[in-house]
């Protein structure tokens, strides 16, 4: 009997762990320009266009975010602030943001096969620093 309440449990966490929305950022600073000291993750901007100011180029982060369910738009833009932060940025320039197919997978008996895709949101982004 606890061998059945054990493996009830189990997928009762695995159901809640699959439901769970998520944001994964790598971040990658570029060779041969100045590294800043981190910076205050409030005060980083994240933009869709680059800015007329001058600044300089830090490096760049690629955030792949979970779709079915979506984390709130808050939090991937709180995620580009902190990543930036990090690495010395004043803002995060946006320069693409797709949901697009990531991985696929085959179920059902072999000759009634279902091709199913997942898909996630792509996003990538220049930290800048300003001059």
């Amino acid at each position: 009997m606890k061998t059945v309440s054990k493996l009830c449990l189990s997928g009762a966490l695995l159901l809640v762990l699959a439901g769970c929305s998520s944001i994964d950022a790598r971040t990658t600073e570029y060779v041969g320009v100045a590294h800043a000291a981190p910076t205050n993750a409030a005060n980083v901007e994240v933009l869709r266009r680059e800015p007329l100011r001058p600044h300089s180029r830090l490096g760049e982060i690629l955030v792949d975010a979970s779709v079915e369910p979506a984390p709130p738009i808050s939090d991937v833009e709180q995620k580009l602030r902190d990543e930036a932060a990090k690495i010395g940025g004043d803002a995060v320039v946006v320069v693409y943001d797709r949901i697009q197919p990531q991985s696929a997978y085959v179920s059902g008996p072999l000759w009634d096969r279902d091709i199913h895709t997942v898909e996630g949101r792509k996003l990538k982004g220049i930290v800048i620093k300003y001059q």
